[in-house]
Order: structure tokens, then sequence, then C-alpha cells
């Protein structure tokens, strides 16, 4: 008996998921993604004929809607399951079309988590397609359009073939560029601080110790601009009889993060999985459309992952409250769920990203899971129980300690209660350190005794460059696209050879800094931060049906028409070099040249396209091999984790993931290798398994 009930998703995953918890009654057909899109040989958008769009079916979906149509035809009722988002409202909406149903029908039906739960309660209440959300999308994707295919063949013109331009990822590269200026243009400043190993004898004749500060000199704020000022406060410390004038004992409360949103997840999985927004996004939808459970079979693990809002279900709330009550205590469960606030314009239709049932704990399907899948979604589940979890709670200690003129300061605090970070605590893209210390037992007017003292001196650091984790942090903050254009921005802004990932930082090329400083010339509001989260608000008002979306276009278009005008009568070509090498081409010659590709930086012929010879860059460290003396090489696996081997392989097959360093074993005589934790210490450590001796390496301040 053929089904006579269809429901259409956009992944093949999700069906295979969806169709698990459907009866015989039902077919599950996916349209893999979009099925109509604008024409990528020409335009697609009329602006002479008020911006009407031209759609057609997309390459290779003929087959795809083909199979649709069959199951359609005989269909007594068909349920458009797309996700939950402007787009996906806009791919049930071309599908509808393209399908003769009834637009006005009750058709759509809408869940945030693949589960039997979630799909049977979006088949009782189906809905009419949301226009607002479909007319939002076809503006973006008018502006998008226009901006991509208008400026990207002036950069072909002016600078070389294959660049683009676009709304979001043309900002993100400003972004990029001007954060490197300003690295370029900071001038270091000299300062110093004095610390002091203070002693308090305590009424049992035992001596507590601990650790303060120089923070005034004569009632004001001790500067120390050079090592002359730092001599000087030194001698007036050793001088000086201290004893303690003010002591201010506190409580202070730390409280959790609220769940994820997708910026904040690719943030923390970039800063604790050392994930790239792409594999970050790639994973988390495997989670959600569903995995494969020893005993359960298929479950989507996680809700809707492209989301801005942070609220939570009454129904997760309920159960995220009984599981902490029972698994932490009482005391881990505070009286009212925490309720957290989202940025502004947040579609709070949705729900932050978290587990689809709270019983099923990440060690407890582990075996089901690859090692990535594992690591995220622990991540996120530890996230979303650590919400609605207690405050932590922490003993705080100020202490003033002055003499002749001095001021000294003692700050501590002390975990009292854990809370919350008995399970997890938010990174951060900084490393910080723990100030957690003890806590002196102390009175006004007890004498202090200084024990020794210490002087160290700093330079003020220019701004970070930007991780993507940051960076997405701030396109986020400034209103700069939606959840769903992070990762694809930045993929392009690298794979375009605007921006080089080095070390987890993202770094300008040459060719980014032409292009953005065209864009900022010509196009100035086209890359104007405030101009492109105004455009996403328009965008929200399009949604709510506050506005047409071809006003929007008809606002838009005269002045951008008016700078493209002027842009291409404007600027002249220009000479895009290429860094040169000491390489020479083995094929014909040629000195080789230094370009950039999807993958980074390699060497090319500059005879191209008569000669086509490239080479990877090798990237020599200054370690020597331990088996033949040759030099070693920093390296890329085919799963892109770097190691490092030797140049003469295969004849010396020597490899290592750790980098090895010029120094051996004091004990066995073998090699070392660096290593680093997250505040930036080093050490050396022997790589014989039997040995690991350790050697403390101090190490210079430099720039992150």
């Amino acid at each position: 008996m053929a089904a006579n009930k269809l429901v259409i998703v956009e992944s093949p995953a999700k069906a295979r998921t969806i169709a698990r918890f459907l009866g015989k009654d039902y077919k599950v057909e996916a349209s893999q993604g979009h099925v109509r899109d604008l024409p990528k040989s020409q335009l697609g958008v009329d602006v002479d004929n008020d911006f009407d769009l031209k759609y057609i079916t997309i390459h290779g979906r003929g087959k795809i809607l083909t199979k649709i149509r069959k199951e359609a035809k005989t269909a007594k009722k068909i349920y458009l399951a797309t996700d939950p988002d402007r787009e996906g409202e806009a791919i049930s909406w071309h599908l509808a079309q393209t399908l003769g149903m009834d637009l006005n029908a009750p058709c759509r039906i809408e869940f945030h988590e693949i589960t039997k739960k979630a799909i049977t309660d979006a088949l009782h209440t189906p809905r009419t397609l949301d226009m607002g959300l479909v007319d939002a999308q076809q503006a973006r994707r008018a502006l998008d359009r226009l901006v991509g295919y208008k400026i990207s063949p002036l950069l072909w013109t002016k600078i070389k073939k294959g660049l683009s331009a676009g709304r979001v990822q043309s900002v993100a590269l400003r972004m990029v560029v001007e954060r490197e200026q300003d690295i370029e243009a900071f001038i270091p400043e000299e300062y110093w601080d004095v610390t002091a190993h203070a002693m308090l004898p305590n009424a049992r004749g035992r001596k507590t110790t601990f650790k303060t500060r120089l923070v005034s000199l004569d009632g004001q704020k001790a500067v120390l601009n050079n090592e002359q000022d730092m001599l000087d406060a030194r001698e007036r410390v050793e001088k000086a009889n201290f004893a303690v004038y003010s002591v201010k004992t506190g409580e202070k409360r730390k409280q959790p993060a609220p769940p994820f949103t997708t910026s904040s997840l690719q943030q923390e999985a970039g800063r604790k999985l050392n994930f790239t927004t792409q594999k970050t996004m790639q994973v988390v939808q495997q989670l959600y459309e569903g995995i494969d459970l020893e005993g359960e079979g298929t479950q989507g693990l996680v809700t809707y992952i492209r989301t801005d809002s942070v609220t939570v279900s009454t129904e997760a709330l309920t159960a995220v409250r009984a599981y902490i009550g029972s698994e932490y205590g009482e005391e881990y469960l505070p009286d009212e769920p925490n309720v957290y606030k989202g940025r502004s314009n947040a579609q709070n239709a949705h729900e932050a990203i978290r587990p689809t049932d709270v019983r099923r704990t990440p060690e407890s399907i582990k075996g089901s899971l690859t090692k990535e899948q594992f690591q995220l979604y622990r991540l996120i589940y530890s996230r979303f129980i650590a919400s609605q979890m207690s405050n932590a709670l922490y003993d705080t200690l100020t202490m003033e300690i002055g003499g002749d003129g001095v001021g000294l300061r003692f700050y501590g605090e002390n975990k009292r209660f854990a809370g919350f970070t008995c399970l997890y605590e938010e990174g951060s893209d900084e490393a910080l350190e723990a100030n957690e210390t003890i806590l002196p037992q102390m009175k006004e007017g007890d004498p202090v005794i200084i024990q020794t003292i210490d002087s160290d001196q700093h330079f003020t650091q220019p701004p970070s460059r930007f991780t993507e984790a940051s960076l997405v942090r701030m396109l986020d903050e400034k209103g700069i696209g939606r959840p769903s254009t992070y990762a694809p921005t930045i993929t392009t802004i690298i794979a375009r050879g605007y921006v080089m990932r080095e070390n987890k930082r993202l770094y300008p090329t040459e060719l980014g800094r032409m292009v953005n400083s065209l864009m900022t010339q010509y196009f100035a509001p086209i890359v104007d931060i405030e101009f492109t989260a105004q455009m996403e608000e328009k965008l929200d008002t399009i949604e709510n049906g506050d506005i047409e979306w071809k006003q929007v276009l008809r606002d838009f278009y005269p002045d951008f028409n008016e700078m493209l005008e002027q842009a291409e009568n404007t600027i002249e070509k220009v000479e895009l070099r290429d860094e040169p090498s000491d390489v020479i081409c083995d094929k014909c010659g040629a000195n080789m040249v230094y370009r950039v590709g999807r993958f980074g930086k390699f060497l090319a012929c500059p005879n191209f396209p008569d000669c086509r010879n490239t080479k990877p860059v090798l990237n020599y460290i200054s370690a020597k091999c331990p088996k033949c003396g040759g030099r070693l090489l920093e390296k890329t696996s085919r799963k892109n984790r770097k190691f490092f081997g030797c140049e003469h392989y295969p004849e010396c097959d020597f490899v290592s993931w750790e980098m090895p360093v010029d120094e051996r074993c004091p004990k066995c005589g073998s090699y070392m290798t660096l290593k680093r934790n997250r505040k930036g210490e080093e050490w050396h450590l022997c790589a014989n398994e039997t040995c690991r001796h350790r050697v403390e390496v101090k190490r210079e301040e430099t720039e992150e």
C-alpha cells in the first residue's frame, strides 16, 4: 500500500531519522537543500522591472524534483518540513510553487529537534507559509546578488580573476585588515610594577605570608614609566614601616553562561576544542540530523543549530531541573530557573542549542559517536546542564597596607561553593591566571613585615589578532550577518586568499589589503559596520511585515549603482605583484613566487600558464632530525593535523606529533619536544616514554 502522506525535508540524513519515527502511512523525501535559485550565469535581479527575481531549477536538482513530484501526485497530504528559519521557509515556498500547492493551505510544519515527540507534535499543528520570512530571505538574496555580481567583475577587471565581494564577507575582511593596521601602528609604552611578599605574625606566633602589589605613592596612583621610577619606588618600599589600615571581606557570585547559540558554540568550540567554525557546523549538523545509537536507533541529539536565541522550552527546563536535583543535589538547583537575555533582534521563537534528552549523557553514548561528535556533544550537554545550576560563591578579601606614604594592596578570593563550576566553566580568548589563594586572617593595625620585593618590566601590548572565535564574536556583537552566515563568511575570505590562518590567528594577505582598500575607498557604505547592521535590522522589519521587501531594494540600489559607475570610471588597473622566492623552478629555471590558494601559501612558477609547476612551501624548524641529523619539516596530515618529519623521507622515517627542540635529555640522552599550556608557559619534555624528564623554559614576553 502506497503512503498517503508526504513529508519533505532538506537533508537525506534528516529524512532517514524522521522516517524511523513515522509509520507506513508516511513517505519522507529530501530536497537536498534549495531546489530553485537565481541563475549563476546572470544577475537574476531585474533592476529595470522593480527587482523581479528570476528563479530557475538548480542544476542537478531535476531528478530530485521529479521523484518528489511523483510522490506528491499520489499523496493526499503534503507537509513541508524544512529548517525553521528564513532560508528554510524560502525552500518550502519554492517547493510549494514547484509542486503547485495551495500557498494558503496549512502545509508547513516546524520543529526544533528531531525526536519522535517533536515530529508528532508538529504534524498535529501545521501552519501556512510565513511570507514575512520568505520575503526577508528574498531581500537578502537579492541584496547579496547585487553586491556580489556587480562588484566582483570590477575586481576581476581591476585586480585579477577569481576575486569576490559580498555584503558580509567584505565587512569581515575589513575587520581583519583594520585590526592588523592597529597592530602595525601600535607604539608600545614601558611600564613597571612592584610586588612585595609580606609577612604577618599572628597571635599564635606562626607567620602568614602573602603577596601584595604597590598601588599608591603619597596618595597618588603609583605610575612607574621607567627603570628609575621603579628603583625609586623599590627603595621607598624597602624603607617604609607597614601596617594594615583597611580590611574588607565580601562575597562574589559567578553566574553560569547561557546555553549555546550558534555564535557562542562556534567561539567555545574554537577555544576549547580547536575547531574551525566550518568544522563546528559540520559536526553539530550531524548531531542535529541524527546519530545511530546502539539500542535506540537513529536519534537527533541536539536541537536546531542555527539560532541566536538563549530561550529554553518549559518542558526542557522541567527535565533539566529534575536531573540536576537528582544527580547533583538540591543545593546545586536554584529556587527558580535561570533566565537569560539574548540580543535585541534574536529570533526568540527558536530555542538555544541544547541536548534533546538530558538523560542521554555523553558517556552513555560515547561508543556510538566519533571523537569529534563526542567532544562537541559533551560541550553542548555540559553547557546546558550548567546553565541551570546554582551560582558559584567566592569569599573575597581586600586588604590595604600603608606606611610612610607607600600604599600596598592584597586581593584574594577562595571558592566557597562550586555551583555550576563543578561541571563547566566558559573559556576565554586570552589566557587568565587563577587568583584563588589562601586568605590571611588579619585586622586593622596589624604590623606587616616586607620579606622580598620583585619588580617586572612590561610594555603595553597591541590588540590581539582575530581568531575565528573572536571574529565570530565581533560579527555577532555588531549585528553583522546571521547565525548561518558566520562559518561560510570566514571560509570564503580564507579561500579567496584575502586572509591567512596561522597558529589560529587571522592575518590579512596583500591581496586582502588591496581588495579592502578598494572597497573602503569606493564602496564605503557597503563595508560600513553600522550600515551593514542596519541592513540586518531592515530584514527583520520585512520578516515582521512592517515593510515591503522590494522597498529595501528600491532604497538601496540607486546610491549603490552610482558608486559602481564612479568606481568603474575612476579605478585604474592594479598590478598585483607576487612575492619572489629563492626557489628555482626545476622545469623552466625561473625563480618561483609565493601565491595564496585555498589551502594557504604555495610556490608557483611565474611563467604560468606556459609552466604550471607548483611546490608546497617548506617550513623548516631549527631542530635536527634525531635519527639522521637532517633538517626537520613542519607538515600537515590528511586530517589537517600538524606533525614534524625528516626532509630525507622516505629514506629516514622519523616523525613526531610534538615539535622537537635542539636539546637532549640530560638523563637518558633522547631528544626532547616543546610543550606549552594554555597560560603560555613552556617546558621541554623527553620523548622517551620511560623517562619523560621535564625541563622548565623561561619564556620571554612575545606578542601573541
